[in-house]
């Protein structure tokens, strides 16, 4: 999708015809931005972050660049002793580089210019941004890829931009499509749910956070008008086998959600402050098209997100990342050997519960319930690696 949209604004846009848009680095954006997402996604994210106030805290576009640029077993900087292969020298400094990537790949995925404090109180909510383990890449960054002198451009770069706008349309069109084939709705459920006055009220209030001025009437049309469906159709029991189809077969609702992505594609454009530095062209959305995303992402946030089914194993999701980081932050030698290493080299405490932290984020939503049931409950052989 991402991709797509930089094809397009290379067609379209002559300042990206002279320049062009990287594609390949675009795709990367689009394939790396998400790698940061812990176990059981927001739920496990606000575990951690909790885990983590004192140390530096939690965050997924954090995450995402450590990752990049740290975790990811790939490369090392100046290995002088066998015994810092593990990553961590004697001295306890961190030799890993991550995949080594150039600053402007880096770049692409760095969606806030905000370093997360060092410590926070129990009360503080979720900050967004870098984790101050970053900081001084972060500055590299910045000073290799440039920025815009005299203005107050914040630093994004358009891959950046690109991969941002690309994830609040997959965001809100596969969602939904997610949604229909997990049985959770189909359009004309949709359109009865949007007779709601109180949930296209709340709607309104979100959707506002990006389009200030945005009325009642407008998020309701963009829910409705893109339904495939005749709502106003004769026949009520021939409108509902349609839209139970349109949720049901896998062709009708994979052209549904396809014909909803190009046509929120098609309402991007780009505003060029200077010739001499596109990577800070500014990416401009319709503003029907942005009511849409919005008004959909919104919708399936409150629907599907929020709905008892998944908020069970959203509140399981908590207990079971937050157990597992207490457990292994107190007993380090259950930890895999190679972690356990690079845990007995870091010198700080602040630096070997990041260590933790990061193991317990790598984890897939099965693995980390499957390691939780061997310190709770049975759980599987022993003689199954960690």
């Amino acid at each position: 999708m991402a991709k797509g949209i930089a094809q397009m604004l290379n067609a379209t846009h002559p300042e990206f015809q002279e320049s062009r848009i990287d594609l390949d680095l675009v795709e990367f954006a689009g394939l790396a931005h998400d790698l940061g997402h812990p176990p059981f996604g927001h739920n496990g994210e606000k575990a951690l972050d909790d885990c983590m106030k004192a140390y530096g805290g939690f965050e997924g576009n954090a995450q995402t660049l450590r990752i990049l640029a740290r975790v990811e077993k790939k490369a090392l900087e100046n290995v002088a002793k066998p015994q810092d292969i593990c990553g961590i020298s004697t001295k306890g400094k961190d030799l890993r580089l991550g995949l080594n990537l150039t600053y402007r790949s880096l770049a692409s995925i760095l969606k806030y210019d905000c370093k997360i404090p060092a410590e926070r109180n129990e009360e503080a909510k979720l900050v967004k941004g870098y984790y101050a383990t970053e900081e001084r890449l972060v500055q590299e960054i910045k000073k290799n890829v440039g920025h815009v002198p005299g203005s107050n451009v914040p630093f994004k770069t358009i891959e950046c931009q690109i991969m941002d706008i690309a994830d609040d349309i997959a965001y809100s069109t596969y969602d939904l499509e997610d949604s229909m084939k997990g049985g959770f709705t189909h359009p004309l459920e949709l359109a009865d749910r949007m007779s709601d006055k109180d949930l296209v009220s709340r709607l309104t209030e979100k959707v506002k956070g990006e389009v200030r001025d945005v009325t009642k009437k407008e998020v309701f049309n963009s829910i409705v008008d893109m339904l495939p469906i005749d709502i106003d159709h004769d026949d009520p029991l021939l409108t509902y086998r349609q839209s139970k189809l349109v949720a049901t077969d896998g062709r009708m609702r994979t052209e549904f959600s396809s014909e909803m992505v190009g046509a929120c594609i098609q309402g991007v454009s780009a505003k060029v402050f200077s010739n001499q530095h596109l990577q800070f062209a500014k990416l401009d959305v319709e503003r029907d098209v942005k009511i849409r995303i919005e008004s959909l992402k919104h919708l399936n946030y409150l629907l599907t997100i929020m709905s008892p089914r998944l908020k069970v194993v959203e509140y399981r999701g908590y207990e079971v990342v937050e157990t597992l980081f207490k457990t292994l932050s107190a007993e380090h030698e259950l930890l895999p050997d190679d972690v356990q290493a690079m845990h007995r080299s870091l010198k700080k405490t602040s630096d070997r519960m990041r260590l933790v932290c990061d193991f317990v984020a790598g984890m897939t939503d099965r693995y980390a319930v499957e390691f939780y049931s061997r310190l709770k409950a049975s759980g599987a052989s022993i003689f199954k690696p960690l």
